[in-house]
């Protein structure tokens, strides 16, 4: 298990790549946040990562989630990065202060009721299926314009978009894909580049990057 020194060491370490990554193209490093993915990592390299600054932090499960951060929460952004079940949509409301995996009418409906009832909302995504993957959420490119109007018709406020590219593909047209419906949208924020990639995802315009074993050193057996 990598030591508390070593998470800090390799956090720093991408952060000074996403600014080198910014900065060869032209933008801002503070306008790109680093999402640590904290799924399935043990509780002594989240606190090793809260203790090295970290703040931003990437879940997969609503349920996982709640009980690691039940104690942890003070200061924290939750992001929820998997898929949701509408039958967790109220759930997540409470929980999380940004969804990247709206990609469903019936998910939208859901929110929509939900924040309705609560008078309050996360900031919400749409993820995109840049590679059209039958095993993969997301809408697929062609239509994302129409979920995003019909979103924005249930008074749903989108924020942005986020990608999964697929594995076995360069990334990149991927990231210019999203990148370009994004600019039609007027979305100005990206989720895209993970681990192996998000200095590729930073040069097409990534405002947040969701980076785990590259910092955490892996994640342990269950």
């Amino acid at each position: 298990m990598s030591s508390s020194s070593d998470i800090a060491v390799a956090r720093q370490s991408v952060l000074d790549r996403m600014a080198a990554a910014a900065r060869e193209a032209g933008r801002d490093p503070g306008d790109v946040t680093l999402v640590a993915v904290s799924k399935q990592q043990p509780d002594e390299r989240i606190d090793a990562m809260l203790a090295a600054g970290q703040r931003v932090f990437g879940e997969n499960r609503v349920q996982e989630a709640r009980v690691r951060w039940a104690d942890r929460r003070a200061g924290v952004e939750l992001r929820l990065i998997g898929p949701l079940q509408t039958n967790k949509a109220r759930e997540a409301l409470a929980l999380f202060d940004v969804i990247e995996t709206v990609d469903r009418e019936s998910l939208a409906r859901t929110l929509a009721d939900e924040i309705q009832r609560a008078g309050a909302a996360p900031r919400l995504y749409v993820q995109v299926n840049t590679g059209e993957e039958v095993q993969k959420a997301g809408v697929r490119p062609h239509l994302a314009d129409a979920f995003i109007a019909a979103c924005r018709a249930k008074d749903l406020i989108i924020d942005g978009l986020m990608c999964i590219p697929p594995e076995l593909e360069p990334p990149e047209r991927h990231f210019a894909l999203l990148a370009k419906i994004a600019q039609r949208n007027g979305l100005a924020k990206l989720s895209m580049g993970m681990s192996a990639d998000y200095e590729a995802a930073i040069a097409f315009g990534a405002t947040s990057v969701r980076v785990g074993s590259a910092r955490f050193g892996g994640r342990l057996p269950r």
